[in-house]
């Protein structure tokens, strides 16, 4: 007779997670500390120096308790860092990691001199893009943000050529099929328009990858610039080219409901 195996505890905790939410791999749980990458957590612990309720653990795919786990980098306990978020208005041309294969500058090279936890950034910009990127080492805030459930609006300003008219703006509203995808953005709607170009405005629910410009090559429209000005009521601002900034307890409340994560 066929036995259903035992289902895994459930019981939430008061935070809203459970037991078994906890349960990550070292090398997570390092990152998860914001002590390090989950790459650089390798290293340390193939390195020998990690240890775990008092033993040195060399398999980076061992399995913690991050609520009951004593864990310790060179002898010297690790502990959970303070939650914090940072905005970059990052520059065009930089490319959105930490350790670059082809050796091209990184956006982590505008945070040489932030003074804090190790961040990763939510999300990405690719290389030709600006504006408004955010680095946390609260892991949830991020996952929140970027799940399509939430529903966390993104708003980009976008430069084009050709002018585009009201129809081809609507098309972006109704959907085009691009590489066999569906792709729509929640509004579009036009801001300036000069004698060659012109500026638009585009708000997106969730991003796929290229999103707006692989919209605006079906439309056989170039990009020219495109900036992103705010992540749901978080404006950019006046934030200089390359600047990175905290932001302040209440701009990480209103992004922690906006996320779901808090009434």
């Amino acid at each position: 007779m066929n036995r259903r195996p035992p289902q895994k505890s459930r019981e939430r905790t008061r935070t809203g997670e459970s037991a078994q939410d906890k349960r990550v791999t070292l090398p997570r749980a390092l990152s998860k500390l914001g002590y390090c990458s989950r790459t650089q957590a390798e290293r340390l612990i193939e390195a020998g120096r990690v240890g775990v309720d008092g033993r040195i653990v060399t398999d980076a795919s061992a399995w913690v308790r991050l609520d009951v786990a004593s864990i310790t980098v060179d002898g010297a306990a690790v502990a959970a860092e303070k939650k914090i978020c940072v905005m970059l208005n990052k520059p065009r041309g930089l490319v959105t990691t930490r350790n670059d294969p082809e050796g091209r500058p990184t956006v982590y090279d505008c945070l040489r001199d932030f003074d804090g936890p190790f961040l990763s950034p939510i999300g990405r910009l690719d290389k030709a893009s600006e504006g408004l990127l955010l680095f946390t080492n609260d892991t949830h805030l991020a996952q929140a943000l970027l799940d399509p459930i939430s529903h966390v609006a993104k708003t980009y300003h976008v430069q084009v050529n050709p002018i585009m008219d009201d129809e081809m703006l609507a098309r972006m509203t109704a959907g085009l099929v691009c590489d066999g995808e569906l792709l729509k953005a929640t509004s579009v709607r036009s801001l300036r328009t000069g004698d060659r170009n012109a500026w638009i405005e585009v708000e997106l629910n969730e991003g796929r990858n290229r999103q707006i410009r692989r919209m605006l090559e079906a439309l056989d429209v170039e990009c020219l610039r495109l900036v992103r000005v705010a992540i749901g009521d978080l404006v950019l601002g006046e934030l200089p080219k390359g600047a990175v900034r905290p932001l302040t307890e209440i701009e990480m409340k209103g992004l922690r409901r906006r996320a779901g994560i808090e009434r």
